[in-house]
């Protein structure tokens, strides 16, 4: 099995505190990766590090067998999708001119446009002002523009935070469907066990920015058969709160 992601003692430090401490973190080619933990467990620095966006105190990244680094950033993010945090959008352009301009940013077929818009359900909103979207049509424009250039690599952190149970549902039906449309990795972060549950096929859980469990998801179910997913975290983190 390939590896798609690769961390080695992966450490991110503000001063004297330590953010991530020794992450070794694998996401192999194809499959869908979990990426659990409390609030500040390091979550969002971990992938913040993989976008090249935060320098590592320590340790390395490997992305498609390539260390990152400087000099391979540029050419391997090329090949890498991410929405982070709230999608970054200009609300008096339509979401098609939205994409419009990242498609000429990179480079892009026009088509790709129109082929994003199709797999995010958004064809037909395609014409109306952002500023109309509803949250959760802002989350798929910006999931739309992490996928506009048909990455290898898709890292999502929190991608339905905000929405509705029905907003959830499609955004989770829409994760799940992409390895097997597109053959990408996916790296997903989020604050709800039960969505991990339903789209993930392996996990990593990361308490105090070090990973206490990593491996198959039905794996972990199978070792713990009397536990439901947040039992199983609770007692891996050793906290008495949910994500």
């Amino acid at each position: 099995m390939n590896i798609t992601v690769k961390t080695q003692a992966l450490t991110k430090r503000y001063g004297g505190a330590e953010a991530v401490g020794g992450l070794d973190m694998e996401a192999a080619e194809g499959r869908i990766y979990g990426f659990l933990g409390p609030n500040g467990a390091g979550k969002s620095t971990t992938l913040k590090m993989l976008l090249g966006l935060i320098r590592p105190t320590a340790g390395e990244i490997s992305i498609f067998g390539k260390r990152l680094s400087s000099g391979t950033r540029a050419e391997i993010l090329r090949d890498v999708g991410s929405l982070i945090e709230s999608p970054s959008c200009y609300d008096h352009l339509t979401g098609e001119e939205n994409l419009e301009i990242l498609r000429v940013l990179l480079d892009l077929p026009k088509k790709n446009v129109d082929e994003a818009l199709c797999t995010v359900r958004l064809d037909r909103q395609r014409g109306k002002k952002v500023s109309a979207y509803s949250l959760g049509m802002k989350q798929r424009l910006g999931l739309a523009g992490a996928l506009l250039s048909y990455p290898k690599l898709l890292l999502l952190d929190e991608p339905t935070n905000g929405l509705d149970p029905a907003g959830i549902q499609e955004m989770r039906e829409l994760i799940r469907s992409l390895p097997g449309r597109y053959g990408m990795t996916v790296v997903v972060s989020s604050h709800l066990l039960s969505e991990i549950d339903q789209i993930a096929d392996d996990v990593g859980i990361i308490s105090r920015g070090k990973m206490v469990y990593q491996g198959p998801l039905d794996r972990l179910h199978q070792t713990k058969k009397d536990k439901n997913l947040e039992e199983i975290f609770l007692e891996l983190t050793g906290r008495e709160e949910s994500l």
